[in-house]
C-alpha cells in the first residue's frame, strides 16, 4: 500500500518516519529514507540514533539527489552513455545554455544528449537528473526500478512537497514496483523545489497534492492523522491556518503559558525594546532586509524545520497587504514562506510593521 501523509507544521512527521523505519528494520525489511535537504537527512539520522542507539544496517538515509544518482543513474548508465558521471551540478534555473541570443537565451535540446544533461566535466545538471533516470528506465527496459524494488521493501520520502518536474515521473515509477512507499510532507511549507522544469508545472509546490489525487496512482491520502501542531501556541496556529483556508486546519497541542504568547504587531519604533525584552530570532524574506545585528537572524527558507522559542518576522510588502486584507492576492511561494516563518515559534511571533500599517491590521495584538 502506497500512502501520502499530509502533516501540519510541528505535528511530528519526522517522528512518524523514524519510528516506522526502525520497526520495519526490526521486522527484517530493507528500508530507504530519502529527503530533499542535507539538514533534514541529518535530523532523521540523529533521531533514529536517539531512538535506537544507532542507525540499523538495513536502513539507508540519503538525500533525494543522492538517491537518483546512486540508484537511478549509476547502475545502468551504460544503457545510454559510455563514460562515468562525476556527480551533480546544482543549478537554480534552467541548465544547458547553448548561447545568449539577442532576444532570449538558447538552450541545448535533448538530441544533443551530453550537452543537454551534462557539464563539460561530466557532472549531471540537477534539473535534468530525474529526467535522465526516466530515460534510463526506458532504455534498460525497466531494470532501474526493478533493481530498486529488490534493494528495498519499504521506501520513505520526506518533504515530498519539494519535489517537482520529472521527480513526479520518478514517483509514478516507484508506485508501480513491489516496494511499499510512504510519502510525508506539508504542501504549506513548499519553499524549495528540486528543479524549475516545465514538466508537471501545474503540480508545483503547494499544488503537488493534486498530483496524488489521480486514481490511476492508487495513493491512499491521509490528511487528518498529523494535524495537531505540538510546537506552536494556539494563537500562532490559528493565524497560520488563515494562509491556507482550503486545507484542513491544524490545531495546537501546545499548552505552555509564558506571559507573552501568540502573535503581536511590533511597530518599528519599538523594535529595540522588543528585541531586548524577548530575544527573538529575526526571520526575513531576503538577506537584503535590514535586521538588528546584535540578535540572531536568518532567512525564512533557512529556518524551515527548526523549532524556536520566539521569532520576529520582517514581512515582505505583499505579506503586509495580505495581513491588512486576507482576501488580497498572495502568491503560493509567499504564503509558504510566511507560513514557515510563523510556525517556527513555540511561544510568540512578533511581526514588524509601520505605524500606518498597524492601523489597517485587525485581529492581532499590538505590542505596547
Amino acid at each position: 500500500m502506497n500512502r501520502l501523509v499530509i502533516a501540519s507544521a510541528g505535528s511530528g512527521k519526522t517522528n512518524l518516519i523514524v519510528k516506522s523505519a526502525v520497526d520495519d528494520a526490526k521486522a527484517g525489511k530493507r528500508v530507504l529514507i530519502t529527503t530533499f535537504t542535507e539538514a533534514c537527512e541529518h535530523e532523521i539520522r540523529s533521531k533514529i540514533i536517539q531512538l535506537n542507539g544507532c542507525v540499523p544496517a538495513s536502513v539507508d538515509i540519503i538525500t533525494w539527489f543522492s538517491f537518483l544518482i546512486r540508484h537511478g543513474v549509476k547502475p545502468f548508465q551504460g544503457c545510454l552513455f559510455n563514460f562515468d558521471t562525476k556527480g551533480m551540478l546544482l543549478v537554480s534555473g534552467r541548465s544547458g545554455l547553448k548561447f545568449q541570443g539577442e532576444m532570449f537565451p538558447v538552450y541545448w535540446g535533448e538530441d544533443d544528449f551530453e550537452k543537454f544533461y551534462f557539464t563539460e566535466d561530466k557532472r549531471i545538471y540537477s534539473d535534468k537528473l530525474a529526467q535522465l533516470v526516466v530515460r534510463l528506465q526506458e532504455n534498460s527496459k525497466g531494470l532501474v526500478f526493478e533493481r530498486i524494488s529488490r534493494c528495498y521493501g519499504k521506501i520513505y520520502i520526506d518533504e515530498v512537497q519539494d519535489l517537482a518536474g520529472y521527480d513526479l515521473e520518478v514517483l509514478d515509477l516507484l508506485f508501480k514496483i513491489d516496494s511499499d512507499v510512504l510519502l510525508v510532507g506539508d504542501p504549506r511549507q513548499a519553499t524549495y523545489a528540486t528543479n524549475n522544469s516545465r514538466k508537471n508545472k501545474k503540480y508545483v509546490k503547494s499544488a503537488i497534492v493534486n498530483f496524488f489525487l489521480d486514481e490511476r496512482l492508487g495513493i491512499d491520502i491521509d490528511d487528518t492523522s498529523l494535524q495537531v501542531n505540538h510546537r506552536c501556541a494556539p494563537a500562532i496556529c490559528d493565524y497560520s491556518n488563515k494562509l491556507f483556508p482550503s486545507m484542513n486546519p491544524a490545531t495546537s497541542g501546545n499548552r505552555d503559558v509564558t506571559g507573552h504568547d501568540g502573535v503581536f504587531l511590533v511597530v518599528k519604533e519599538k523594535l529595540g525594546q522588543y528585541l531586548e525584552s524577548f530575544q527573538p530570532v529575526q526571520l526575513r524574506d531576503s538577506i537584503k532586509t535590514e535586521t538588528d545585528s546584535n540578535y540572531k537572524s536568518m532567512n525564512f527558507g533557512k529556518s524551515k524545520g527548526l523549532t524556536l522559542g520566539r521569532v520576529l518576522i520582517y514581512p515582505s510588502a505583499p505579506m503586509v497587504k495580505w495581513m491588512c486584507n486576507n482576501d488580497t492576492e498572495l502568491t503560493q511561494a509567499a504564503r509558504s514562506k510566511f507560513y514557515v516563518a510563523l510556525t517556527r515559534a513555540k511561544n510568540s511571533v512578533g511581526i514588524v510593521v509601520s505605524k500606518t500599517e498597524v492601523k489597517k491590521i485587525t485581529g492581532l495584538d499590538v505590542y505596547e
